[in-house]
């Protein structure tokens, strides 16, 4: 008796399922990495029809089957103003199934232009942004420089910071009852132990040691942040009364450590900062004796041992203070102690 011959079929056909689901998946990877290639062209020739000067060798599109991988070799990003970056190489990933996230890396560190003042080589362990819910007006970005070091090019100028363990910005929707609010956008700021450049002001005001800061915010008429020309990417923003709320924040500087707290904040078209920032500090002293000893020309270093005099002739115990920022300069009372910071 002939034993029955048991069909294939059943073998065949998850082979063929997955076939088909592997060509469909296939497709779709191509067709998406089109449309990345198609919209990265029209968005830089937009740019660049704003002003700005955007140049690279052509870009390399892979990461098949899971993600999608634009490498761009010898980045070079100028906004109108001036400022920009430049980078051996810039790569941007996503995962296939959400291209609305995006993760951008400098695998061999970039270069940060500054108008009028030169360029500064930034490298470290790791330099990384990512970009979420793209769709959205404002998305979620954040930025991190992971023991970064900060190296002015020749005839540059110098840099505050020489180096730090973590450096971390990121900027969200403001949330009101876990509703997106529709002009507003937190912002968070985290500078950890960084070291100042030999003679300069975070150097003298850490007296040696290292200096963190954690500053965030709120951000009003964030959608008027636009138009980065020569005027500065605050002017429209400060025309049109945009500020920053609810500031709170710490300092450790040195043995000096702060709470910072101000209701208000604005900025020039210069983008320095004006407004009031209250202050808890203990043992200021130290820190104001420190910027006196710096040798950089940004300190009123006469107004900083003034101010450490009179911070010293209080003892040890907490002080409470006001930082005003007025007319391009930092005030500590009746000193002017160096210029107001400035954020673009």
């Amino acid at each position: 008796m002939t034993p029955p011959r048991h069909s294939r079929r059943g073998l065949v056909v998850p082979f063929a399922i997955v076939g088909v689901l592997l060509a469909a998946w296939t497709g779709w990877w191509f067709y998406l990495a089109g449309q990345i290639e198609t919209r990265l062209a029209a968005q830089e020739q937009a740019l660049r029809e704003d002003g700005w000067r955007i140049t690279h060798r052509p870009v390399s599109v892979g990461g098949w089957p899971f993600r999608t991988r634009v490498a761009f070799a010898g980045a070079v990003i100028v906004a109108p103003s001036g400022h920009g970056v430049s980078a051996p190489e810039l790569v941007a990933e996503a995962n296939a199934w959400n291209p609305g996230h995006w993760v951008i890396i400098a695998p061999d560190g970039l270069t940060l232009g500054r108008t009028g003042k030169g360029e500064i080589d930034i490298g470290g362990d790791g330099i990384r942004m990512s970009l979420n819910r793209l769709r959205d007006r404002f998305p979620d970005l954040r930025a991190e420089l992971i023991r970064p070091t900060f190296t002015p090019r020749p005839g540059a100028e110098p840099f505050p910071i020489a180096s730090a363990e973590h450096v971390q910005f990121e900027m969200r929707p403001h949330l009101t009852d876990g509703v997106a609010a529709t002009d507003e956008l937190d912002v968070l700021f985290r500078l950890i132990e960084a070291r100042g450049r030999p003679g300069g002001p975070v150097e003298g005001a850490a007296r040696s040691g290292r200096l963190s800061l954690e500053i965030e915010a709120t951000v009003d008429q964030a959608s008027r942040l636009r138009g980065v020309d020569s005027a500065g990417v605050f002017a429209n923003w400060t025309a049109g009364g945009g500020r920053f709320t609810a500031v709170r924040g710490r300092l450790q500087a040195g043995e000096s450590s702060a709470r910072l707290s101000s209701d208000a904040l604005s900025a020039r078209g210069d983008g320095r900062l004006e407004g009031r920032l209250a202050l808890t500090a203990e043992r200021p002293g130290e820190a104001m004796a420190g910027l006196a000893g710096s040798r950089s020309g940004a300190v009123n270093r006469v107004a900083a041992a003034g101010a450490a005099a009179a911070a010293r002739a209080q003892g040890d115990r907490p002080m409470d203070l006001v930082l005003r920022f007025s007319d391009g300069r930092t005030w500590l009372g009746p000193f002017a102690l160096a210029p107001a910071p400035k954020l673009f």
